[in-house]
């Protein structure tokens, strides 16, 4: 199902944006970024984010990125972003002429972990695919839009009840570039149920019995 991006609000508007046609861009400002704590030491919270909002425990959101980016660090991709220390994330990072950063980010409770894969620099397109079950979560990217692959599976504490999750672009130095995103979709659940080593004995759901 396509989205209507009326259903869409800035948590933070970016200074270039135009929205039309069931398409996004965004251009880039310098020294925006997501990041908490982790190995860093600071904390920055100032990337654009555009989201809607949902109850529903079990979806699949689906987004097409083209993208400019030239400058290290250079990013935009998919997000879901509840507030400055819960949310997660996933981009290509450009490094040099060389290689980019494929990878997600999972920030719970105000620290920021980064899993990457480095891909060639070449790469200027990317789909990506955010399926909820609940509580947790699983990132996909896929060349084709058609043929997915795992990024990664997670967990976000404060992901309960209502949530919210769209897009971002933003340039952590002095850098600036035009970010597209398109081809929206919300789709039924496309992470299966988990059908193999049983859940132990005392697991109540979603919040075991420590967090009840």
């Amino acid at each position: 199902m396509k989205i209507d991006l009326n259903a869409f609000t800035w948590t933070r508007e970016p200074k270039s944006c135009t929205i039309r046609d069931g398409r996004i861009e965004v251009i880039t400002q310098p020294h925006t970024d997501l990041w908490q704590r982790t190995y860093y030491h600071f904390r920055n919270d100032n990337a654009p984010v555009l989201q809607m909002k949902t109850a529903e425990p079990y979806f699949s959101f689906v987004v097409k990125t083209d993208f400019e980016s030239h400058h290290r660090f250079d990013q935009c991709g998919i997000v879901l972003y509840l507030d400055s220390e819960n949310w997660l994330k996933a981009s290509i990072e450009y490094e040099n002429e060389q290689i980019q950063h494929l990878g997600s980010v999972v920030t719970n409770h105000g620290y920021s972990d980064w899993a990457t894969t480095e891909i060639d620099a070449s790469v200027k397109s990317m789909w990506y695919r955010l399926s909820r079950r609940e509580n947790d979560f699983r990132l996909e990217c896929s060349e084709d839009g058609t043929r997915f692959h795992q990024m990664r599976v997670c967990h976000l504490w404060e992901a309960m009840g209502e949530i919210q999750f769209g897009v971002y672009a933003c340039s952590p130095e002095d850098s600036s570039f035009r970010a597209a995103f398109h081809e929206l979709a919300l789709l039924e659940c496309q992470w299966p149920a988990h059908d193999g080593q049983p859940p132990d004995p005392q697991y109540n759901g979603p919040w075991d019995s420590d967090h009840a």
